[in-house]
């Protein structure tokens, strides 16, 4: 006679957190095609591209995973997302290139708004390979360097270093080195990369910031729910 099966309840920490990371990922690759202008005190108004805001959760989302459930697990999730991109560009060429119906809005429109061009593509791989693996490497490393303490810090460097790489490497190459290699885009001038690299890093570095507190209070929540998860197991036994 069979054992009765035992059903293990899948624990709601990680599933959130990738959750997020995946939804705040994708949402940052279809917004990006807008530029959103804000003010800066001495500097005036600069501009950013519309996914800088959903990105930036991505970071948000891979240092509480880091805290939480360690860098092998966070790794997993930043391969995981990576392949997440292949299928969104994948799903989005493909319903660009299906016959509109009648009714639909205009397909030209819907093309412009959703399709990436190639240095656009390239740019924002490369940008998230080099800086989501960075985050959680730097991310480990403070931690061991502080044993285990100062999560502020952790997180604000991490984040601050790594979405550093991101805006550089996300710019050089959508503007400068894919148009002058590739022929696909324009190169921009110097002056006007280093304007957009300004804008971006200014608004990310901000959110790595404020998000401080959101990461002590996601990190505290999902430990004491676990320890109480943890304890009503036992007690179950």
């Amino acid at each position: 006679m069979s054992e009765p099966t035992t059903r293990v309840t899948p624990r709601i920490g990680p599933i959130a957190l990738v959750a997020l990371f995946v939804t705040a990922l994708v949402t940052a690759q279809v917004t990006a095609s807008k530029l959103l202008a804000y003010s800066v005190p001495l500097l005036g108004t600069l501009a950013m591209p519309g996914g800088t805001v959903a990105y930036a959760f991505t970071f948000f989302a891979s240092d509480c995973m880091s805290e939480l459930y360690g860098e092998r697990f966070a790794r997993r999730v930043v391969n995981v997302g990576l392949l997440m991109n292949f299928v969104l560009l994948a799903i989005v060429w493909v319903t660009i290139q299906w016959p509109a119906a009648q009714g639909s809005i205009d397909p030209g429109l819907f093309a412009t708004v959703l399709g990436v061009s190639t240095n656009i593509v390239l740019a924002s791989l490369a940008a998230y390979v080099v800086s989501q693996n960075f985050d959680v490497f730097a991310f480990h490393r403070i931690r061991e360097y502080t044993g285990g303490r100062k999560l502020w810090l952790r997180n604000v460097a991490s984040t601050g270093a790594s979405q550093l790489l991101d805006t550089v490497i996300f710019t050089l190459v959508a503007f400068a080195l894919a148009p002058a290699l590739l022929g696909v885009g324009e190169v921009l001038p110097l002056s006007v990369l280093l304007t957009i690299m300004l804008g971006q890093y200014i608004a990310k570095l901000a959110i790595a910031v404020l998000d401080t507190p959101l990461v002590y209070g996601v990190v505290g929540y999902f430990r004491s729910r676990e320890k109480s998860d943890s304890e009503s197991a036992t007690s179950a036994d």
